[in-house]
């Protein structure tokens, strides 16, 4: 046995990709990658007792160059006393009218076929020759097109059909690199075909496959190849952390929303825009998570807002309130709410030397105020702006819609909806961010305790 059919042979031990006695399915292109990978589960057949059958699409992208790559699978397979199994269809023709690439047309119709197979012959696993510079190629196309940890990771050992759950996919060569591969097929002799097409300059990947790699392989880093396939597995696991973690808050979501990790937050969003079939860019993601209750369109008719980390979907533009609310103690000296950090204290004043209103102290990240801690009361509620809000602010004759007050103050129709205000328990609004605390709860020379308060707002 070759050095190369024994490292193969340990990783599909190692990784548990196949169990002695299975059936599998061996999708095979005619192309290099894939011949060997036939030839060495083949080789390693008898003494796994595996039962071996191939499966060709042709896509029909490069006429008789496409059937003569068939033909040479077919015969493969019959000199090898193999079932063979063979399919096709004109995948441009399908991605115009599918309005799609051709290379993911390709993987569609290629991935539905290779289901269909498996499913008819009772073969729940699927081989596929990917490599290790398949890998390398797909991280710098995913980099260079800004994807985030999940997208990084690349393609896993095992994996499930994008078409059917219950079928896997294994790619026992994602440790191994194109040279070890065709260094193999020299020495068994394994014939195959050249597709011209991996030459053209013309796509993106090619480039990074014979211009970008080689570059840093030779100026930067010899073992790029190995690197870029560790880097992939470890962002892969930590991925795959922050996503189960965010699925189980979307479950149960607890804690709140702001108490999550940054990349909890991030990926809770995420899942969400992606059950909807939206492209969860990172600037989509940033705007909903930073902008709670603001309404962002994502399509024709269609208008996302995150309200505490849950996505609320509106085919209209009319303005939405933030329905998020939260009912605190002031036994308590602190909560998070809304993206701001409350803080207070609760101190007496002599008979009579309440004195006058307070003015706020303010900065840019941090306000601070004074009330009649008795006119408050034991519990509050912290809220957003809601329709038919009214508040009297300090020095006016009597309570005014919060909606005119915010036009006064020019405060913009996107951030009003940001802002959070505080109520008694009664439901007396007693305070709005950025505005002057209410009327019946300045300070006077009858106030008996004074509340102290704090509002700042967290970083992001």
């Amino acid at each position: 046995m070759s050095e190369f059919l024994q490292r193969v042979e340990v990783e599909i031990q190692n990784r548990q990709l196949v169990s002695r006695s299975q059936k599998i399915l061996v999708a095979v292109s005619g192309g290099a990658d894939s011949l060997v990978l036939l030839h060495v589960l083949v080789s390693l057949a008898e003494k796994n007792r595996w039962q071996i059958s191939v499966a060709h699409f042709n896509h029909q992208l490069r006429g008789l160059a496409s059937d003569a790559d068939e033909r040479l699978v077919k015969r493969t397979a019959e000199k090898l006393r193999l079932k063979f199994f063979n399919s096709g269809a004109d995948v441009k023709r399908f991605a115009t009218r599918s309005k799609i690439s051709v290379e993911m047309a390709a993987r569609k119709l290629r991935h539905e076929f290779l289901a269909r197979v498996a499913r008819e012959h009772k073969i729940s696993i699927i081989a596929l020759a990917h490599h290790a510079d398949d890998q390398a190629e797909l991280f710098f196309l995913r980099l260079l097109r800004g994807a985030g940890g999940e997208g990084l990771a690349g393609m896993k050992w095992v994996s499930r059909s994008p078409v059917d759950k219950k079928l896997l996919l294994i790619r026992p060569f994602l440790g191994f690199t194109k040279i070890d591969l065709l260094a193999y097929a020299q020495a068994q002799a394994v014939s195959f075909r050249e597709d011209a097409s991996n030459a053209s300059a013309d796509f993106l990947r090619n480039r990074v496959r014979h211009e970008l790699l080689p570059l840093l392989a030779e100026k930067y880093q010899p073992g790029i190849y190995q690197t870029v396939t560790r880097l992939m597995e470890i962002v892969g696991t930590e991925a795959e952390f922050v996503s189960a973690a965010a699925h189980q808050w979307l479950a149960k979501p607890s804690p709140a929303f702001e108490h999550l990790a940054l990349a909890v937050q991030r990926q809770v969003v995420n899942q969400q825009l992606h059950a909807h079939g939206v492209t969860a860019d990172f600037e989509l993601v940033e705007q909903l998570r930073r902008q709670m209750g603001k309404f962002i369109s994502v399509g024709k008719d269609l208008f996302v807002a995150c309200v505490a980390g849950k996505l609320n979907w509106r085919t209209t533009a009319a303005e939405i309130f933030n329905p998020a609310a939260l009912t605190v103690s002031l036994a308590k000296r602190t909560v998070q709410f809304g993206g701001r950090k409350f803080s207070w204290s609760r101190e007496l004043v002599r008979s009579g030397q309440g004195g006058g209103p307070v003015k706020a102290r303010m900065s840019a990240l941090e306000l601070l105020e004074s009330f009649d801690a008795d006119e408050v009361g034991l519990n509050i509620i912290l809220r957003h702006w809601r329709s038919g809000d009214r508040f009297q602010p300090i020095g006016m004759p009597k309570a005014v819609k919060l909606q005119d007050l915010f036009v006064n103050a020019k405060i913009p129709a996107a951030r009003r909806h940001e802002l959070i205000l505080a109520t008694t328990a009664a439901g007396e609004i007693f305070w709005v961010e950025g505005l002057r605390i209410g009327e019946q709860f300045k300070l006077t020379r009858e106030t008996k305790a004074k509340l102290e308060w704090k509002c700042s707002v967290l970083p992001v």
